[in-house]
């Protein structure tokens, strides 16, 4: 079986108690059932604090929050369970996040994600990060539409040469990428595959713009669930910045996270929507664009409903159609445009 990985993969490392964020705070944690039983088998006084903050829900068990926060997670940001037990008692979600595995049977893809904030760091900090390819031994036979996975991944690789562009501004990138994930499309419901004209693109994707979109938008993030009060104070006071190279970067997060997830459903039109609305919210949101991003993918990657909502809003939300979202990449204000190489 072929590993594929971005390099930075390797050179992440927990900064425990020097994180701006915790993956302890505010997030319920799954507790898988085999570290569940023995949580609940522990003896002395940490096994009786594990049994007062394990609950069941829905048949699954979950860390009760208290406060806000993890009551495993020490004021020195360390963990109660990895500093008394070792790494290897944590549950399956603590030991493995942020680390991402897509699993399609003849090969994995892993990646880390973007709501830890030092995997933020990392992933907007290498602009077109190497793909580190290794073997291991493990099944070979594909579990998936092998024509569709074909297509996916030649146009996921015009994908990526289109957000490596120099020279030109990052928004029209970004506008030229939705047009272009419907030509795409197109490949994947059986169409010949066929150059891509950015210039043509470019031209429909500027006729097609409506300005205006900003609340639209907006406000259907605080249609979402949301986790946290500082979010929801966020979109109601939008402070719009100015679009520069991460955010190229950004896009080819959501890109590598979502688009061969079309094997599935044959839908890549509304996850190339999803990761154009995601670069969208996070610069009218501006500050920080790693904290922002961080945090928009706390509140929404880490939500399968949220994640859910947008894919499903993509196709019926007049917030997220191509005029309201071309209007939005192709406004008036101003842009940066990316140095020539």
């Amino acid at each position: 079986m072929e590993i594929r990985k971005p390099a930075y993969y390797d050179l992440f490392r927990c900064i425990a108690g020097a994180c701006p964020d915790s993956c302890c705070k505010e997030w319920d944690v799954q507790v898988d059932e085999e570290t569940a039983d023995r949580y609940r088998a522990l003896p002395g006084e940490l096994g009786d604090r594990l049994r007062r903050c394990l609950k069941k829900e829905h048949g699954e068990y979950v860390m009760t929050i208290v406060d806000g926060r993890c009551p495993m997670w020490r004021a020195d940001g360390l963990c109660e369970i990895q500093a008394c037990l070792g790494e290897g008692a944590l549950c399956q979600t603590c030991r493995e996040f942020p680390r991402l595995t897509h699993d399609y049977g003849d090969f994995r893809e892993l990646g880390l994600e973007l709501s830890c904030p030092e995997a933020a760091r990392l992933i907007l900090s290498e602009p077109n990060p190497e793909t580190v390819r290794m073997e291991i031994p493990g099944s070979t036979e594909p579990e998936y539409d092998t024509d569709a996975m074909a297509v996916l991944l030649r146009t996921r690789e015009k994908a990526h040469a289109m957000l490596t562009g120099t020279g030109r501004p990052v928004n029209e990138i970004l506008a030229e990428l939705l047009l272009y994930g419907y030509q795409a499309q197109g490949e994947l419901d059986g169409g010949a595959a066929q150059p891509f004209d950015a210039e043509t693109a470019l031209d429909s994707a500027r006729q097609l713009a409506s300005p205006g979109g900003e609340t639209k938008l907006l406000e259907f993030f605080e249609g979402l669930e949301i986790l946290s009060p500082s979010w929801a104070e966020r979109l109601r006071v939008p402070s719009p910045g100015q679009w520069h190279r991460e955010y190229l970067m950004l896009a080819r997060y959501f890109v590598d996270r979502y688009w061969l997830q079309a094997v599935a459903d044959y839908d890549l039109v509304s996850r190339v929507k999803l990761a154009i609305t995601s670069c969208l919210v996070i610069r009218t949101l501006d500050g920080d664009l790693v904290r922002t991003a961080q945090q928009y993918s706390k509140e929404i990657e880490n939500d399968v409903d949220n994640v859910d909502a947008i894919l499903d809003g993509a196709c019926t939300s007049p917030a997220l159609t191509d005029a309201a979202l071309l209007g939005l990449l192709l406004g008036t204000d101003t842009v940066d445009s990316l140095p020539h190489s």
